[in-house]
Parts: structure tokens; C-alpha cells; sequence
């Protein structure tokens, strides 16, 4: 995603972490059970010293075994604790790591599927899915182990650093001043790794979203023979996946070199300088045993708190990528309080509409188009490519709104609408037809929320679809495959027309969908077209002179607006460009039925 079209929140800026705040609020009690085994572990732990200690001053120096074997136990005891709390806290925040990530995961996934095209334009699918895997994965052992490591560590050290000060007040002076020195190059070197981090990830999304487009694409880079040029292309890709991993690897290779030396180097200074005590009678060795652990705690947990900042750093990367999509609100939405959806049947109105795509502002596809559909009605559009027809679909399913005029359904502005109920209320059936992953029933029902079998069959059976269905082993129940790729052309154009059949809208959109069929093909599918618009209002663009003689009216568009309309006798006496069209694309080849009426492509782009 470019980051100079996302669209951050702009009250206040917050660091990306932040937006695990409403995750985890969620779950609460898990959290503090989380946090109640954490510090009993902890305690657990830092028992142990003291009873070490306990046992070398009254145990082994008095030659008091039953002091021993009593210390012994607490320090058995010690060591119970640390393990039940420590086994307790790994499951709740390994829990609360699982729970956070999958609502998370759900919430992106929520967010993506409602923004509109142009979010799509500027972002590629394979970046969104690496943000929805290896992203959340991140974030997933951010809050599953890291967090609960860091806290523990933090614990450990501040609850050290007490006891430390106990001991030995001077030497506790000095270990505080060397993890001073510690922690001060971490915190620079960790800002180096979580750029690094950032980049790796960025990198990884590559991966995703050219592998994503190539596989999509199978059949069309395998017909072109580029199936070398897509591997090079990948090869190059991967490489600078691997290379950012490289550089992040080889910082957190120092950072890790820094840690290790700085805190053994640490240990080792205050161990001399506790051996000089004894020596002197300054300590027993007890008190040196017991502060030598306690600078080991403090040590590791100062060492473990750098590791975890290093990680975090990273994570914060991953969890900064995340918070662009959920900061991103759809550029299209419902109104705050949309009006009741008209009763039908409904008729449809579009005044004086301008509208140019955000991607090219300058360049007007529309450029006051004005016409009417009364209810009931069909009406046919026409014209070159390029006019406005795909564009005008676009609107009407409020993919994108009007820059200026309005589209109204029995005198209510789109707009005033609830989105959802709006295109609840739309039958859309297009030239490429998507089909899910899954079996034929559930492509029927897919824009309904149930259906019984007696309707399902009964949209199937309208659309001349039940006789190709019953033929297969599973009926209904069988799976189509991944997008459908076993089924013909008029087969998934039959699936559409069912699955905008079992829905019964009052308004129908269809962008003809028989221009590529043969000939037995698209009887069947305009057979079903027909059982599909009787009793609605319907608006088709066509390309086939059967669809124009079918409709009430037929409106000629060009650069953008109505120029002509009337019937097919009518226009081919008034309007210069129908008839040239109609001349061009059938009446030199005979008065074919299924001739394309269109010039140029019979799919228009936009």
C-alpha cells in the first residue's frame, strides 16, 4: 500500500501498538489471571537466592544439618512455585495471544471487504493477505509470549534491584550504574532494528502480491509461454525479501553481541568485586551467594528486557501495518440515519451526473448524463466503448458516488439509502461471473441469507441451470472448484442468473452476459434473462440486437450522456451513431439475432 494515499487518523497521532487497546480490554479476567500467575512466578523465583543464601550461612557454615534439610525444602517449595505459576501464566497469555490475533484478524478482514474500489486500485490483494499472516503472526507472539516475558523480566528487576539493595547497598549502586550503561545502546540500536523490521515485512508482502497476481493468473502467463519471466520476476522479488532479512538478522545479531557482552562482563565484575568482600569480611559467603544471584536475575532480566525491546521494535512494525487498514474508513457508507428503502415497484432517476475516477480526476466519464426509468420498464443502453455504461453500473451499485447530480429510486437520493439494503435490493448479474469456492447450492444462495431446496431449485430451474446440475455426481452438492474453473461459459453465466434469481429484486442491473457465449449457449441464457426481468424494472447494457429488440426503450450513450432514444426503428432513423453502430455490427453480416451491436470490444473497460 502506498503510505501516501492511506488515510491515518488525524485527532491525535498514536503510536501503532496502541490499537491493541481495544483487543485486549476484551478480555479482562484473562488478563489478570495472566498477570497474577506472572508475578507468582516471580516471587517463585526470587525466593530462591535467599534460600540459597540461607542455606550456605546456617546450613554449611553451622554444620547445621536440620537448618540444611529446612532450607532445603523451602527452597524445593520455591521451586514449585515458580513452576505452577510459570506453566499457569505460559497458558493465558499463549490463550490471550491465540484470542487477540483471530479477532484481529477478523476485524482486518471486516474492514477490507467493505472498502471501495478505489482502496483496491492502490492496493494489491497479496500485500493485504501477508498483512492478514505474517503480520498478525507478529503481532500474535508480541502478545502470546513477549509482553508477558517483558513484564516478567521488569518484574525480576525492579524486585532484584530491593533486594540487591538489601545485601550489599555499595555493590547494588554499581550494578544499577551498569545497567544504565546497558540499556542506553539498546534503545538506540532497537530504533535501527525496527526500521529494518518494517522493511523485511514490506518485503514479504511483495512476495505475497506477486505470487497472488501470477497464480490468479495462471492460464493467461502459461498461453503467453512467460512462465520464465514470472519465475525471474518472483527470483528477484525473493531476493529482496531475503536481503532486508538480512540487514535485520545482521542488526539484531549486534544488538544481541552487545547484550550478551555487557551483561556476563556485568555478572563478572560484580563477582570480583563480592569475592574482594568476603575476603575482607565485609560479606559472608552467603550474602555473596545470595547477591550473585540476584545480579544474575537482574543481569538476565536486564538482558532479557533488551532481546524483548528488539522484538518489539518488530513487532511494532508488523502492528504499524495493521493499524493503516484499521485506520482506514470506507470512502463509501451508509448515511447515519438512511431513509426507508422504497417500496416497489421502483422506478429510476439520473439527473445532470458528472463523475471522473479518483485516479484520474481530470479525465470526466460522465459528463451530465440525464434519463429516466419508470417502473417496470426495460431499458437498454448502448454505445461505443469508453461512453459511460460500465461507469454508470459502478454508481448504481455505489461503488463509487456522483461528483455531482443524483441518482434517485423512486425520488430518494442513493445516497440517503443504507448501503447494504441498497444493493440487498439490486439484482446484478455481470459479463465475468465470480464463482466461489464451494458447492453449486451455496453459489445459488449466495446472495440470500437461507434458502429451502424447493427454492433454490426453483431459481436453478428458471435459469436453465438444473439441467446441466442434475447431470452432476453430487447434484446440488457438488463442488465446483476454485473460481469455477471446470465450468463453461454459459454454465456460470446461468449460476449468476439464479443466484440474482433467488434473490427477486425489484430492480435489475445486467451487463449483457451473452456477448462471448455460442450460439446454444446464449439461447438458453436469454431464455433465462427473460424469465429473470418479467414483473421488475430492469436496466441492461446491450450488445446483442435480440436484447435491443426486447427492451421498452433503448438510450444511445456517448462521451458520457444521453444523445438518442427510442425504439430500434426509431433510433436507426434519427440517431447517426445507432445506425452506424447497428450498419457496422449486423445489418452488413446479415440480420443475425446475436450479432454484437456494440464497436469495438463487446466488454467495455470502464
Amino acid at each position: 500500500m502506498d503510505p501516501s494515499t492511506t488515510q491515518r487518523p488525524t485527532s491525535r497521532q498514536v503510536s501503532s501498538l496502541s490499537a491493541l487497546k481495544p483487543f485486549l480490554g476484551r478480555y479482562k479476567l484473562q488478563l489478570g489471571l495472566a498477570g497474577l500467575f506472572l508475578l507468582i512466578s516471580a516471587a517463585g523465583a526470587l525466593a530462591i537466592p535467599l534460600a540459597v543464601g540461607q542455606v550456605i550461612d546456617r546450613g554449611f557454615m553451622a554444620e547445621d544439618l536440620a537448618h540444611i534439610n529446612r532450607w532445603f525444602w523451602l527452597l524445593f517449595a520455591a521451586a514449585a512455585v515458580m513452576a505452577v505459576g510459570g506453566g499457569l501464566r505460559f497458558y493465558w497469555v499463549s490463550w490471550l495471544g491465540q484470542r487477540v490475533v483471530a479477532d484481529m484478524r477478523k476485524a482486518v478482514y471486516e474492514r477490507v471487504l467493505r472498502m471501495s474500489p478505489e482502496f483496491f486500485a492502490r492496493t494489491r490483494t497479496g500485500e493485504v493477505l501477508s498483512r492478514l499472516n505474517t503480520d498478525t503472526t507478529l503481532v500474535e507472539t508480541l502478545v502470546g509470549s513477549t509482553v508477558s516475558f517483558g513484564i516478567r523480566n521488569l518484574v525480576m528487576l525492579v524486585a532484584s534491584a530491593i533486594a540487591l539493595a538489601l545485601t550489599a547497598p555499595d555493590l547494588a549502586g554499581i550494578i544499577a550504574l551498569l545497567i544504565v550503561v546497558m540499556i542506553l545502546p539498546v534503545l538506540i540500536l532497537g530504533r535501527w532494528v525496527r526500521r529494518l523490521s518494517r522493511a523485511a515485512q514490506d518485503r514479504v508482502a511483495d512476495i505475497s502480491a506477486l505470487g497472488d497476481e501470477a497464480i490468479n493468473g495462471v492460464q493467461t502467463v502459461q498461453a503467453f509461454a512467460q512462465e520464465a519471466r514470472e519465475c525471474r520476476r518472483f527470483d528477484a522479488t525473493v531476493e529482496a525479501a531475503l536481503g532486508a532479512a538480512r540487514r535485520r538478522i545482521a542488526a539484531s545479531t549486534v544488538l544481541i553481541v552487545l547484550i550478551i557482552l555487557l551483561t556476563f562482563g556485568a555478572v563478572t565484575f560484580v563477582l570480583w568485586l563480592g569475592a574482594r568482600a568476603v575476603l575482607t569480611g565485609a560479606m559472608s559467603p552467603g550474602q555473596l551467594g545470595q547477591f550473585v544471584m540476584y545480579a544474575a536475575i537482574a543481569a538476565g532480566a536486564t538482558a532479557g528486557l533488551s532481546e524483548i525491546w528488539s522484538q518489539l521494535q518488530r513487532a511494532a512494525g508488523a502492528m504499524e501495518r495493521l493499524a493503516e487498514l484499521l485506520s482506514i474508513a470506507p470512502e463509501i457508507h451508509s448515511p447515519q440515519r438512511p431513509q426507508t428503502f422504497p417500496s416497489a415497484p421502483l422506478s429510476l432517476t439520473v439527473k445532470d451526473v458528472r463523475f471522473a475516477y479518483p485516479g484520474r480526476p481530470d479525465l470526466e466519464v460522465l459528463t451530465g448524463l440525464d434519463f429516466r426509468v419508470n417502473a417496470g420498464e426495460t431499458v437498454a443502453i448502448v454505445g461505443p466503448s469508453g461512453a459511460g455504461k460500465s461507469t454508470l453500473f459502478q454508481l448504481l451499485l455505489r461503488f463509487y458516488d456522483p461528483a455531482s447530480g443524483r441518482i434517485e429510486i423512486n425520488g430518494v437520493d442513493l445516497r440517503d439509502l443504507d448501503l447494504a439494503e441498497l444493493r440487498r435490493q439490486l439484482g446484478f448479474v455481470p459479463q465475468d461471473v465470480v464463482v466461489f469456492s464451494g458447492s453449486a447450492a451455496d453459489n445459488i444462495t449466495y446472495g440470500v441469507d437461507e434458502a429451502s431446496t424447493e427454492r433454490i431449485e426453483a431459481a436453478a430451474r428458471h435459469a436453465h441451470a438444473e439441467e446441466f446440475i442434475r447431470t452432476w455426481p453430487q447434484s446440488y452438492a457438488t463442488f465446483l472448484g476454485e473460481k469455477g474453473v471446470q465450468l463453461s461459459g454459459g454454465q456460470r453465466q446461468r449460476i449468476a442468473i439464479a443466484r440474482a434469481l433467488i434473490k427477486q429484486p425489484p430492480l435489475l442491473l445486467l451487463d449483457e452476459a451473452t456477448a462471448s457465449l455460442d450460439a446454444e449457449s446464449e439461447r438458453l441464457v436469454q431464455t433465462a434473462l427473460e424469465n429473470l426481468s418479467q414483473d421488475r424494472t430492469v436496466l441492461v447494457i446491450a450488445h446483442r440486437l435480440a436484447t435491443v429488440r426486447r427492451a421498452d426503450r433503448i438510450l444511445v450513450l456517448d462521451q458520457g450522456r444521453v444523445i438518442a432514444e427510442g425504439t430500434h426503428d426509431e433510433l436507426m432513423q434519427e440517431s447517426g451513431l445507432y445506425a452506424r453502430l447497428a450498419r457496422l455490427q449486423f445489418l452488413d453480416q446479415g440480420p443475425s439475432e446475436t450479432t454484437p451491436l456494440e464497436a469495438g470490444d463487446a466488454v467495455e473497460s470502464r
